[in-house]
């Protein structure tokens, strides 16, 4: 080992600071002049590395074929066990509709039930979600006989989702149940409690006029109540929500944000007349009462 005293440990320790700003210098300054040398130095580095990293991620990789393997074991285990519990749940829910299907036929023989005539639809895409004076509201591609009216009513594979409210030759515009300017007489499934599905240019409809003393529960099913001759009565809406607010909204059945193909249907129903056609019918009544008086 050799001894330095310490005069020359302090001088040494003085020019370690200035000797490795003048390296670095002198390293920027090869790099500048010839920027070739670093660029090389580093590819045949990297040609000399790339076989050893090759070595060491094939096993790396196996191991993470190996881990990969075992998770997607335990999540088919978990999977089962949950496969099974609703195949048991589906099992028990089949024995209840067999049993309330043969109950109701009999019962439907009993009193001579009359079924309820084959309904008429017409399917049609949605080829556009703006325009219109509704906020909510989409337009459907219609063929040119059609026969579609104001009125008639749009579900999709789920639940309602609005009705007609302007028809053309080949188009034809639904107003959602979301929008602010519907308002649909709906029933509370289980609570049998009436109110009005009011439309808030929101996601989630609220219920207004709930009936005194109805309590609904949370997901409790929303179907149509067929008041006011509007929509037929059990077409589903939605699920009772409780907001943050505790205000009591509706989850739609109808996925209103991604329509693509609506229904709909003719229900034979009169309950919404639209204003243009009152006052051709006054219009006309007025005429017809004219030609009376003057004969």
């Amino acid at each position: 080992m050799i001894r330095l005293s310490i005069q020359a440990r302090q001088a040494l320790a003085r020019l370690t600071l200035p000797v490795l700003i003048v390296f670095s210098l002198a390293l920027m300054l090869l790099g500048r002049a010839t920027p070739l040398v670093p660029e090389r130095a580093r590819i045949t580095l990297s040609d000399a590395l790339a076989p050893i990293y090759a070595v060491v991620d094939a096993p790396l990789r196996a191991v993470r074929g190996a881990a990969r393997a075992v998770r997607e074991v335990c999540a088919l285990q978990a999977d089962n066990a949950r496969l099974r519990l609703e195949n048991e749940r589906l099992r028990h829910w089949y024995d209840v509709a067999m049993a309330l299907d043969a109950e109701n036929a009999v019962l439907k023989s009993n009193l001579h039930w009359v079924p309820d005539p084959k309904l008429s639809f017409v399917t049609a895409r949605v080829v556009a979600d703006a325009g219109g004076v509704y906020a909510r509201s989409v337009l459907l591609s219609m063929g040119p006989h059609s026969d579609v009216r104001r009125g008639e009513v749009a579900l999709d594979a789920s639940g309602v989702a609005g009705r007609v409210t302007e028809v053309g030759a080949r188009s034809a515009r639904v107003l959602l149940i979301t929008d602010m300017n519907s308002r649909i007489p709906v029933l509370l499934e289980k609570s049998r409690a009436r109110a009005i599905l009011a439309g808030t240019n929101a996601p989630t409809p609220k219920l207004l006029y709930l009936q005194d003393g109805a309590h609904p529960e949370e997901g409790e099913r929303v179907i149509t109540s067929g008041a006011a001759n509007a929509f037929p009565s059990g077409l589903l809406i939605g699920t009772v929500h409780y907001g943050s607010d505790h205000q009591l909204q509706v989850t739609p059945a109808a996925d209103l944000e991604r329509l693509e193909i609506v229904r709909i249907f003719d229900y034979g129903l009169e309950g919404i007349v639209p204003p243009e056609s009152g006052l051709r019918t006054a219009a006309a009544g007025a005429l017809a009462h004219a030609s009376g008086s003057g004969d």
